[in-house]
């Protein structure tokens, strides 16, 4: 029988028990740019992984595509193989009136609004954050000299059925086809921003559980490269202050 993972097709011996994480394959490159002996084990789907060396410690950078599903069967996979501390660097929606784009979130837990994470464990089972990795995280960030908050994101599933637009006349408004609207949409969002929950995004509430099951380090560091709600599609952009942050990323990674 062969090893390959099923998904993926990487077998053992292919990932480092290091892992940087992120869902867009294009920010494997960004992330491996410095990296030494550098070897793409997979490219398949939405799933490139590369493995190699940074400063003479064996790491790994895969890309999860969109959401939960998509990453709890790649962290299930990387884990079979050997790895046991993941940093997810992402993009996330700003929820904190006090956030702007560009600035730095280290999520300490998450609020788990995905169905993925639900299928593994009940509701109150918690998706916490490795304090290690937080702590890796934020003293990185403060050695750089770059601010980072550190607090609570809201992990969900649908992109445009949880942002919103605010429209001319200073209302929330959907995102979504014809402006689909459901009443208890605008009522979320409040009561997310009046739990101090930080920033939004579709990774942290799965990725979390599953190392709080199999025992083993995560942490997240996002970008906030849009505010929910914002005004207006233009105020999206998913580069900014990007490489700073995999900066900080890396340096914690090599703390852990």
């Amino acid at each position: 029988m062969s090893e390959a993972q099923p998904i993926t097709g990487a077998c053992p011996g292919d990932v480092a028990e290091r892992v940087f994480l992120c869902g867009d394959p294009a920010r494997v490159a960004k992330i491996s740019a410095d990296w030494s002996d550098q070897r793409e084990v997979c490219n398949v789907r939405e799933y490139r992984v590369v493995t190699g060396k940074l400063g003479g410690l064996a790491v790994t950078a895969a890309s999860t595509g969109i959401g939960a599903p998509s990453t709890a069967i790649l962290v299930e996979e990387l884990i079979k193989l050997g790895a046991n501390t993941f940093l997810r660097i992402g993009n996330s929606g700003g929820l904190a009136p006090h956030l702007g784009l560009g600035d730095l979130v280290v999520t300490t837990g998450a609020v788990r609004d995905d169905g993925t994470s639900r299928s593994y464990v009940i509701p109150e089972f918690p998706a916490t954050a490795h304090h290690e990795v937080v702590t890796a995280l934020l003293a990185a960030a403060a050695d750089q000299g770059v601010t980072a908050h550190a607090g609570i994101s809201w992990s969900l599933d649908a992109f445009y059925a949880r942002n919103a637009v605010v429209d001319a006349k200073g209302d929330m408004a959907s995102m979504s086809v014809g402006g689909y609207w459901p009443s208890h949409l605008e009522t979320r969002i409040r009561d997310m921003r009046a739990a101090n929950v930080l920033n939004c995004e579709m990774e942290s509430g799965v990725l979390l559980t599953l190392a709080g099951l199999f025992g083993v380090r995560a942490g997240c560091i996002c970008v906030v490269s849009d505010r929910t709600p914002w005004p207006g599609p233009a105020e999206i952009d998913l580069d900014r202050n990007m490489t700073t942050c995999i900066q900080v990323a890396t340096q914690a990674m090599q703390a852990l």
